[in-house]
């Protein structure tokens, strides 16, 4: 397999041309390849490097999120033309030896939060060691797993009408609550803007309005699916010539939701792709955002635990058929049970943020309540979970937590 991209992760982000943190269509594209071709695509864990492997929370706590995230590309695939569909085949995904570890943050409510930051907003972190296709955590103990490895974030360039439509509606939402804590959206910010292989005057006014790499949108970008592991296929449509494939933000694991943000187990990584094209595909198939097919392997994980929620929040509130709030009612629920056997809250919010949980809306007609379900699977445990007649013993050493801010 030729590597089409090789990483040094000694050297600052900034200095590599052929990373990017932003989306622009004017990106350079750092290498070509035709249709039909298989490649490696080697990745730096989403920080950059920010965050390293020890038992203080402070980098979690203040790592620069106007930096994030490092994308390796873009890839310019011969003969792609707006309007086309790019077919990306993920061979393989897997670990750099250099690099043979993880992180899981639980993000400041000041900086980014994560899904439940009204309950958890200090700073937290869990380091992970990879054994093969399983990993544990010192900081998280009588767990281990099987991990689903897969780009968090992979995606084409846009072009320069839908960039201005991405900016456009997410600045108008932004400006209802300017002052929120975390915002309503991640605005374009050229200061810490890494624009590849642009240069002068081009690179500042693309960098002013380069869009960020937090959300998914139409061109793909950061869906976070954890089932895009070695086997899937994704159809990505094409809005500027060559089409400008990206893709990073590399997980070991992650459950459904990535739940705190920083959820999954980040680390730097490879990827073996195919790509070829349907030309006109977009409007041969009524395509807006991407399409997946998920690969046929998984860890076999056939016994869970299935919490609900509905749309009753935690204070008792009724919404109308809210799906965030129920799925947030079934993670909370979860973590109450897990409390049970010993875990700390936030090592319970870390688990059904990297294992392989299933996150589901079962019902979304029966007024006024929504129906979301978390599956936890039981056998990620070294005892029984389940529920029985003398109810649940302590399983975890008292003392033993998530890396706090020293």
């Amino acid at each position: 397999m030729k590597t089409l991209i090789k990483v040094d992760l000694d050297a600052p982000p900034e200095s590599l041309d052929y990373l990017h943190n932003r989306w622009h269509p004017d990106i350079p594209m750092v290498a070509y390849v035709k249709p039909g071709d298989e490649f490696r695509v080697e990745c730096i864990d989403w920080t950059g490097g920010q965050i390293k492997n020890d038992d203080d929370a402070k980098d979690i706590e203040v790592v620069d999120l106007t930096k994030v995230h490092y994308l390796s590309g873009p890839i310019g695939v011969e003969g792609a033309e707006p309007g086309d569909l790019m077919v990306v085949d993920i061979l393989d995904v897997g670990t750099l030896k250099e690099s043979d570890w993880g992180f899981t943050g639980l993000f400041a409510k000041t900086n980014g939060g994560g899904f439940l930051t009204e309950h958890y907003p200090d700073a937290r972190k869990a380091c992970w060691d990879f054994h093969g296709i399983y990993t544990s955590s010192r900081h998280i103990p009588n767990v281990e797993f099987a991990g689903i490895m897969h780009p968090g974030l992979i995606g084409c360039l846009p072009s320069k009408e839908l960039l201005e439509s991405w900016n456009k509606r997410e600045k108008e939402l932004y400006d209802t609550e300017p002052g929120r804590v975390p915002a309503l959206a991640t605005l374009p910010y050229a200061d810490t803007a890494h624009m590849g292989r642009m240069t002068g005057a081009a690179r500042d006014a693309a960098a002013a309005e380069g869009a960020r790499t937090v959300p998914p949108r139409e061109h793909g970008g950061n869906c976070d699916i954890k089932n895009l592991t070695r086997g899937s296929k994704v159809y990505f449509p094409v809005y500027v010539k060559d089409g400008g494939l990206s893709m990073g933000d590399l997980h070991f694991s992650q459950g459904d939701g990535e739940i705190t943000f920083c959820g999954a187990i980040e680390m730097a990584g490879y990827l073996d792709i195919r790509v070829s094209l349907i030309k006109n595909g977009v409007q041969k198939y009524g395509i807006l955002n991407p399409i997946f097919m998920p690969s046929p392997l998984q860890p076999n994980y056939t016994k869970h635990i299935i919490f609900e929620g509905i749309s009753v929040d935690e204070k008792g509130k009724q919404f109308y058929l809210d799906p965030h709030v129920a799925y947030r009612m079934a993670c909370l629920n979860a973590i109450e049970y897990m409390k049970k056997f010993g875990y700390t809250g936030e090592q319970a919010y870390a688990i059904l943020g990297t294992a392989p949980v299933e996150g589901r809306i079962s019902g979304i007609v029966d007024i006024p309540n929504a129906c979301a379900t978390l599956w936890l699977p039981t056998d990620i445990f070294s005892f029984d979970i389940t529920p029985n007649a003398h109810g649940p013993t302590m399983q975890v050493t008292p003392g033993i937590d998530l890396a706090k801010v020293l």
